[in-house]
């Protein structure tokens, strides 16, 4: 009898955990970025949850407004800030986010309220023909970036014939796409007199693509200059018009692995004592190259960060030329 019901709550258990892991993500308006909702389970931490999210446990602490020395409760719900480190609406790769409208509404209306997002993207994530989306349609507005989280790729889809068929079979509408095509029957009579043509298809095209070719050698930015120091320069002149610089400090840093800043430079950091938010200007002693940086949250608590004074994303390393990845020296000012 005592195994039988052993082996009832072994089976409840199990079902219970597949539950959760299946359980799909839902974005939520925070008060100065999208954000998603965590319910505490059992010997959860801010260091588990914000490995789960690609989330320092203090930025999930301060965000909340909690201390992260007193710990987390059961079911206790916390908001799990979408920021550009974890989060993206590029591409078409992570763990999905979705958002479930309570009535119609307008692609439009959609993007305006996540962060802009192209229309186009949620018509190729979603698989819709229209500018609305209906009550209740469970649509992609962007992805997770974590190694915790199971991680999709979408593939991208013709835009089918019909919304009805969108809203029903949301990934084979290829074929009626492939219905359409052979509807056309202008494109029949039409290559008689003008595929004999070669003219058009020679040389003046196929020598076109060869000058095209070589430009993109010289479109790369250059990894210094004003180009390279960084989207957040504008929001560190802004700073400091409210508040002078008062500190300028030599220090010993390290760096922390981030998908963000290789392509809109947008460079962060981890530093004790500063608010998160505040701009940091960074520079290498060793070539003069400067950055601004954003403050993510502290470095606290953290074994890994024993012996350094701050960290800096790679990108943030990279752009100010830095080669030696373990330990190096920078000045801040702020």
């Amino acid at each position: 009898m005592k195994n039988g019901i052993l082996i009832v709550l072994v089976l409840l258990f199990s079902s219970i955990l597949l539950q959760a892991q299946k359980a799909d993500l839902y974005v939520k308006s925070g008060e100065k970025e999208l954000c998603l909702e965590h319910k505490v389970a059992p010997k959860e931490s801010f260091f588990s949850i914000g490995r789960l999210y690609n989330v320092h446990p203090r930025h999930i602490a301060s965000y909340n407004k909690l201390d992260i020395n007193k710990g987390l409760q059961i079911d206790q719900r916390l908001r799990i800030p979408l920021t550009d480190t974890n989060f993206t609406q590029k591409g078409n790769s992570g763990t999905p986010v979705y958002y479930k409208p309570s009535a119609v509404i307008a692609l439009a209306d959609i993007s305006r309220a996540h962060n802009n997002v192209p229309a186009t993207s949620l018509k190729s994530w979603n698989g819709l023909s229209g500018d609305q989306a209906k009550k209740d349609n469970k649509l992609i507005i962007g992805f997770l970036l974590s190694k915790e989280m199971p991680s999709v790729t979408i593939k991208a889809k013709p835009v089918p014939a019909t919304e009805d068929k969108v809203e029903n079979k949301p990934l084979p509408p290829v074929l009626v796409e492939e219905k359409k095509e052979p509807a056309k029957p202008v494109v029949e009579p039409a290559p008689q007199p003008e595929t004999r043509q070669p003219e058009v298809i020679k040389q003046p095209e196929i020598r076109q693509p060869e000058k095209k070719e070589e430009k993109p050698v010289a479109q790369p930015v250059s990894s210094s200059g004003d180009n390279a120091q960084g989207y957040f320069k504008v929001s560190f002149n802004q700073q400091v018009k409210k508040a002078p610089l008062s500190k300028e400090e030599t220090v010993t840093s390290g760096i922390f692995k981030t998908a963000s800043g290789w392509q809109d430079q947008k460079y962060y950091m981890l530093i004790d004592g500063v608010a998160p938010g505040t701009i940091i200007r960074i520079s290498n002693p060793s070539n003069t190259r400067v950055i601004f940086a954003k403050v993510l949250g502290e470095m606290n608590g953290i074994r890994q960060n024993e012996g350094y004074t701050i960290r800096i994303s790679n990108a943030a390393a990279s752009a100010l030329a830095i080669t030696d990845t373990e330990k190096f020296i920078v000045k801040i000012t702020y």
